[in-house]
């Protein structure tokens, strides 16, 4: 099986820390040349350095942008394909605030398709040309469980996980044709900030103990535990390789088996 990314150029978004960093070290474990995208230049670096060097050449480098800038992170972005091709393309953010859906107010529902619908729009529309002319594409987005069934207590975040899969199927369907593949990995229960941030919200709105929130949580897995980034970082890694050129379109949950639909 061939999985091996020499000589290709990822652009992996948030990978200062939990999912998008993973992902970025297992993309550079298999050769290829990575751009991290995150707010800190301090942590970039600090993740930058943990990057494997594995072929001749490879070299890894990060863009500090705030993906919910938008004009900003595009201007970067142009300056980055002027010196090289991105052939890989990681769509990865933070998921929106928790809350019910009659609790959040219509600016919520603007920056959460911002920050993830739009920015996603922005960023494929420019790495595409490159992928078409060098006969090579990979765009996987980071999206949720909640693509197959609705999370409890995340409105905003369902509402805009289901808008990034439709567009991404859609997209997959245009692309096909050039050889470019577009996939969404939907995490479940991962052990992330983003997860601690969901069982805090849970504990205090049941007046309960986090340990309790977590047991529960876990008895919903077939497996019984939470997930580790590395984990999800595997099936982008293998969907973003030669290996996977005949998947497109399909949205693939890593969750342990809680997903409790086809």
């Amino acid at each position: 099986m061939n999985v091996n990314l020499n000589g290709k150029n990822a652009l992996v978004c948030g990978s200062s820390r939990g999912i998008g960093k993973a992902c970025a070290i297992e993309l550079a474990r298999l050769g290829a040349n990575v751009t991290l995208v995150a707010r800190s230049a301090d942590v970039l670096i600090s993740v930058r350095d943990e990057l494997e060097v594995v072929a001749k050449g490879q070299k890894h480098d990060y863009i500090v942008a705030d993906t919910a800038d938008t004009p900003a992170l595009q201007a970067k972005i142009k300056a980055l394909l002027s010196s090289k091709t991105i052939h890989i393309l990681i769509n990865n953010s933070g998921g929106p605030p928790s809350g019910s859906l009659l609790s959040s107010a219509p600016e919520d529902f603007l920056k959460a398709y911002q920050q993830h619908l739009i920015t996603n729009h922005i960023l494929a529309g420019l790495v595409v040309p490159g992928m078409k002319k060098s006969g090579y594409g990979r765009i996987i987005n980071i999206i949720s469980t909640s693509v197959k069934i609705p999370l409890k207590g995340l409105g905003v975040s369902n509402t805009t996980r289901g808008a990034v899969a439709s567009w991404a199927k859609t997209l997959s369907n245009e692309l096909a044709s050039f050889g470019i593949t577009v996939n969404n990995v939907l995490p479940g229960a991962t052990a992330t900030d983003r997860l601690d941030e969901i069982i805090s919200n849970k504990a205090e709105k049941q007046l309960v103990d986090r340990d309790k929130v977590i047991e529960e949580m876990k008895a919903e897995i077939p497996m019984g535990r939470f997930g580790n980034p590395e984990e999800i970082a595997s099936a982008v890694a293998f969907l973003a390789s030669p290996a996977a050129s005949y998947i497109t379109g399909v949205s693939l949950p890593v969750d342990g088996g809680r997903t409790g639909s086809l």
